[in-house]
């Protein structure tokens, strides 16, 4: 694979023109066939085969007019302090108000308060239940209208009037996550490069990539039902992997450019080594985000594959238009004008970076390291065993938007249940009585404890299905409500077979609770699928049997201390005034699962990013603890950058007034920050010293099985050291300098260094001593001869090698 990349970068950077204008072909290509796309639809929640998505699908054919998979909202009217909705001048505006709403389009029905019962003891408080014939993402903005219409009638006449549902649209989501997570990620560029061209390479690449899968996920709406999330996790997660593979090829391109390279071989050498460390890492988050799909839940397959799809763009612009971006580049990108006094201390060869003397003391201490970390780790994880999920509702929105007052104004007036209502379903087809088992059900419903009021049996035209509407005493999210329903569903089972009919629940709340559990039992699964994947394509990658089974464990590590955070937080109420959390809850169901997804991919990135350069070195030669050591060397400034990058972009979300986007933040930026701070850059090398040789052992049997990808790249050097055996240098030019020639491909190159130390640290190259105009860099045939004092060095023997180089690597690209 080394060999392949490597040809595949050299010939980006010499075909950099066409690369980019078929890239730009593609952009708009896309951009032309997305514009005409529908669009992502809301994603509602589904699971085919749970009872109450059987219940649904049962009232969408017995009773069609009750729109069952239709969106619902709830208008909510209190009268003014001291007043009652009962007065003649207030229940006038009220009906004047329901009438409005059975005049908005695509509504099937709305309830009227004062014949259905809708108001509350008091009187202050009533609400109607509007039904439309249409699922949620299909409400158009007629009816949006004519809601914030009947929402400025009701206020204008005294009434306090909100909007709750599903139906009702939310507040356009700020940018302010995504603004700040760029803005971040420039600077953390700068810092880490000192220039702004390597720092903005791999921003406009990302962008470019972000674009691409983002209008590629919107185009696909053509033939697919995607979930509105799909694009929001596909730009998040696109847009963070994207400058992490960029930054790691940029930083080996700088660090090939300092070893003497010409820029074309440097980007060849980059790609073909860095390059294969992105495409294994890329292949991990693929199989851990394309998981999602196992589940069963059709919004979580799509939020999956569309996300897979956008890292697998990431990996494709990596290799192709970044190449052909360092061609245009060429050497300004060694150009650092941007650089600290500690930078230039590095340069100077003065002093060791930090992530060397990081390394250092892990390996000095590795038993205390490792000790402090796993035993930090398993405190933090600790409130994980009190963790319970479930679904999110209106309770959950920002403090003053209209969807939270509608729901504290309702727990009010009639209690926190009517946020939740129950639908049960009698299917007494196959019953010899049907009114008499409607009959049963509804007087099994009236003596349940936690039951505050259970509307009379509707049945249908048939006579044969009948619908019961039951309202909880808690909440929608309650255990007590979750408890409810299974006892319901527990009679239901008595009722057969005393009458010989069905009993279901279904509605919103008894749907939350099915996808709630359908997720929870599927946790085990996925997790034993993609970490079993992961784990064939790190052995394949380290040729390791230890190395994949530590990145697991340090990964489910991570993952439940992450869990352990957010329960404390969002749960037990920990440090909630700091994070902006005003009411505490039980953890959204599809958090744990899409952090699993998400993270274990970001976190095999960081193990491939930086086990394979300690893997290179190893391979090359290096002891074990040394090779720990050098890995720090050229990766962890690396990993560093792109960890702090990944960080803010996630804790951006933070900003939101959701909670549960709030929660996201918070889940995905802990996950990131202890799995690439506490676990690779602390447990990973203290495992690896501890282990020594036994780390990168693996039985003779696999090792003749198992196919060598090359990772390291270790072939392709000793092709390329091969070819520098080639024939006696030809004579220098008159007038030319050694070690000096014009380039013909319009670039400046490195030239002969002063010194270069031995150590190899890209962070403290020797300054180039560089000819007037335009020139070429030295291979390192010549830098050794120009060190020597020889001042007959070739000039022009690197034509001789070229043809060499095609017979050797056998490039049939370059031939074209």
């Amino acid at each position: 694979m080394a060999t392949f990349l490597y040809r595949l970068g050299r010939l980006a950077f010499r075909r950099r023109r066409l690369v980019v204008m078929l890239w730009v072909a593609v952009l708009a290509a896309i951009g032309i066939g997305a514009m005409s796309a529908p669009g992502t639809s809301s994603g509602a929640l589904s699971v085919p085969g749970t009872q109450s998505q059987r219940a649904i699908d049962l009232l969408q054919k017995e009773f069609p007019q009750a729109s069952a998979d239709g969106a619902t909202a709830r208008v909510v009217f209190e009268a003014p302090s001291g007043q009652k909705l009962t007065s003649a001048a207030n229940k006038a505006e009220v009906e004047s108000l329901v009438a409005k709403l059975e005049k908005s389009p695509q509504v099937s029905g709305v309830s009227d308060p004062f014949s259905s019962g809708l108001v509350s003891k008091s009187g202050s408080i009533a609400y109607a239940q509007v039904s439309y014939k249409v699922a949620e993402a299909d409400v158009s903005g007629a009816a949006h209208s004519v809601q914030t219409d009947v929402v400025a009638q009701g206020e204008k006449a005294g009434l306090k009037v909100s909007l709750g549902g599903n139906a009702v649209k939310d507040k356009a989501a700020s940018k302010a996550a995504e603004l700040i997570g760029v803005g971040v990620a420039a600077v953390v560029l700068v810092i880490t490069f000192g220039s702004m061209i390597a720092a903005g390479l791999p921003l406009l690449t990302a962008i470019l990539g972000v674009a691409a899968a983002v209008l590629s996920v919107t185009l696909a709406t053509h033939f697919f039902d995607l979930a509105s999330s799909s694009t929001t996790l596909a730009l998040m997660l696109g847009l963070a992997v994207a400058i992490d593979y960029a930054l790691f090829i940029v930083s080996r391109y700088r660090n090939e450019i300092r070893d003497g390279h010409e820029p074309e071989e440097a980007c060849g050498r980059a790609v073909g080594t860095a390059g294969s460390a992105v495409v294994f890492a890329g292949l991990t988050v693929i199989v851990a985000l394309s998981g999602l799909s196992v589940i069963g839940i059709a919004m979580l397959t799509s939020m999956g594959l569309a996300s897979a799809f956008a890292v697998a763009v990431a990996v494709v612009i990596a290799l192709t238009l970044l190449p052909a971006m360092l061609g245009f580049a060429g050497m300004r990108i060694m150009k650092g004008r941007m650089l600290t006094r500690r930078m230039k201390a590095l340069e100077r060869g003065e002093g060791e970076s930090t992530g060397v003397r990081w390394a250092r003391f892990v390996t000095r201490n590795p038993v205390k390291v490792l000790a402090v970390s796993v035993v930090g780790l398993a405190l933090v994880a600790i409130p994980t065993m009190s963790l319970k999920m479930a679904l999110n509702d209106d309770s959950g929105k920002p403090p003053g938007s209209t969807q939270r007052i509608a729901y504290d104004t309702l727990s009010k007036g009639f209690g926190p249940g009517f946020n939740g209502p129950l639908t049960v379903v009698v299917d007494a087809r196959d019953s010899d009585d049907p009114k008499a088992a409607a009959k049963s059900a509804y007087s099994m419903l009236s003596k349940l404890d936690d039951v505050a009021a259970v509307r009379p049996p509707s049945f249908n035209e048939s006579g044969d299905v009948a619908l019961i509407g039951a309202v909880p005493k808690s909440a929608a999210t309650s255990e007590a409500t979750k408890d409810l329903v299974g006892e319901i569903r527990g009679h239901g089972t008595a009722l057969h077979q005393d009458t010989g009919a069905d009993l279901m629940v279904t509605g919103l709340t008894a749907v939350n609770i099915d996808v709630s559990t359908k997720l929870s039992d599927a946790l085990v699964p996925y997790l034993a699928i993609v970490v079993g994947l992961a784990l064939v394509l790190l052995l394949l990658v380290f040729r390791s049997i230890v190395i994949p089974l530590k990145a697991a464990l340090g990964f489910l590590l991570s993952v439940v201390s992450t869990l352990g955070v957010l329960v404390a937080v969002f749960q037990w109420g920990w440090l909630k005034d700091l994070f902006g959390v005003d009411q505490t809850g039980p953890i959204v169901s599809l958090l744990p699962i899409v952090l699993i997804g998400v993270v274990f991919g970001l976190a095999m990135d960081y193990e491939v990013f930086l086990v394979s350069r300690m893997r290179e070195e190893y391979v090359h030669g290096a002891e074990p603890t040394q090779a720990v050591v050098q890995g720090f060397r050229h990766s962890g400034r690396v990993v560093t950058a792109a960890a702090v990058i990944m960080v803010s972009v996630f804790s951006g979300f933070l900003l939101d007034d959701e909670a549960l986007i709030k929660s996201i933040g918070l889940g995905l930026a802990t996950a990131v920050f202890f799995d690439a701070f506490v676990v690779r850059m602390t447990i990973v090398p203290a495992v690896m010293t501890l282990l020594g040789h036994r780390s990168w052992t693996l039985p003779k049997w696999l090792d003749r099985v198992l196919p060598n990808v090359d990772v390291e790249g270790e072939k392709l050097r000793h092709a390329l050291e091969a070819e520098q055996t080639d024939p006696a240098p030809e004579p220098v030019l008159a007038g030319v300098a050694a070690g000096v020639r014009a380039g013909s491909d319009g670039h400046g190159a490195a030239h002969a260094f002063t010194g270069f130390h031995a150590s190899g640290d890209p962070d403290t190259p020797v300054p180039a001593q560089r000819a007037a105009g335009k020139a070429r860099g030295l291979s390192r045939f010549k830098q050794r001869l120009a060190r020597g004092g020889d001042a007959t060095a070739p000039a022009d023997s690197t034509e001789s090698e070229a043809p060499a180089r095609r017979k050797l690597l056998k490039n049939p690209m370059r031939r074209s």
